[in-house]
């Protein structure tokens, strides 16, 4: 294609100089670009010089008009998939505490910044393989002993650091950590590690013992506003409850827990203009978020 490019350029200028302006590329690449097309048919001249340029030579001319049509019609569509791929929404698939208790509260600023990058959200899939064409980016939780597979590119973003929350009324019980012990501990079923890191970074022995479990942080976060216990869920999940009162801190004590939220996008992707501004504002949004509330 690179040969042809360069041939057709050569016609048009009826000079390597010429094309090689044309082209934004250097006259010798020009003319390498000639020669190696020149040897693919077979040693076959395509120019002759002279003291005005190049010609065309027989062989030439009808090369020229085999190949003129079909190159500039795949270049038109070239130029249309582009234009297609440039204007098209950003497809993304949230996991979806994250996408209601984080990314979709930051949206509209997404939209001041580039009032020209359009979001669609497609459905969250559990057993995600990664292998969908319909989704550019996926926002997803690395799980215990889960590996990435080898054809996804991922990136952290943030949600490692696990605090305990409850309502203020039921904080007023709690004076050390160690009186968590006589609380109702929420769990998650996904995660039913997630106490005992805690107790473990806050130094004090833990016995499993937890109430009521949730399979969505979601439903951990509901339960505990409704005041039903403590539950310890990701710092990034309970800004706007802490922001309001909703939720308190009983305690400062945090912990990571090795897993968090990563942008994945396959590697063979098309990058497209709205896909790369779109995950450079993410990944900003997620390095800006260093939100912690005292209480």
């Amino acid at each position: 294609m690179v040969e042809m490019h360069a041939f057709l350029a050569v016609c048009r200028a009826k000079s390597f100089k010429g094309a090689a302006e044309q082209l934004c590329v250097t006259q010798a690449a020009v003319s390498k670009a000639v020669q190696r097309l020149e040897e693919h048919l077979g040693g076959v001249r395509l120019f002759d010089r002279n003291s005005a340029g190049v010609v065309l030579t027989e062989r030439g001319v009808e090369l020229s008009k085999l190949i003129q049509r079909p190159v500039l019609a795949l270049e038109s569509a070239f130029e249309s998939f582009s234009k297609a791929l440039q204007s098209r929404p950003v497809r993304i698939s949230v996991i979806p505490t994250l996408g209601i208790q984080w990314f979709l509260p930051r949206l509209q600023q997404l939209r001041q910044i580039h009032p020209d990058v359009n979001i669609e959200m497609r459905q969250f899939r559990h057993d995600e393989d990664f292998t969908r064409d319909d989704v550019d980016f996926w926002i997803e939780v690395k799980r215990p002993y889960r590996k990435w597979p080898d054809h996804v590119h991922t990136r952290y973003l943030l949600g490692r650091e696990l605090v305990p929350v409850c309502t203020p009324e039921l904080k007023k019980r709690f004076r050390k950590p160690k009186d968590l012990h006589s609380a109702t501990l929420l769990g998650h079923t996904n995660f039913p590690d997630n106490w005992a890191r805690w107790f473990d970074a806050a130094g004090v022995p833990f016995t499993p013992r937890l109430g009521p479990s949730f399979d969505l942080t979601m439903n951990l976060i509901v339960a505990a506003k409704s005041g039903m216990g403590v539950a310890v869920v990701p710092a990034c999940l309970v800004q706007l409850e802490l922001i309001k009162g909703e939720l308190v801190k009983p305690f400062d004590t945090e912990v990571s827990c090795g897993r968090g939220y990563f942008l994945c996008r396959r590697k063979d992707a098309p990058h497209f203009d709205a896909g790369d501004r779109f995950s450079d504002w993410l990944v900003k949004q997620s390095a800006d978020d260093h939100f912690h509330v005292s209480n």
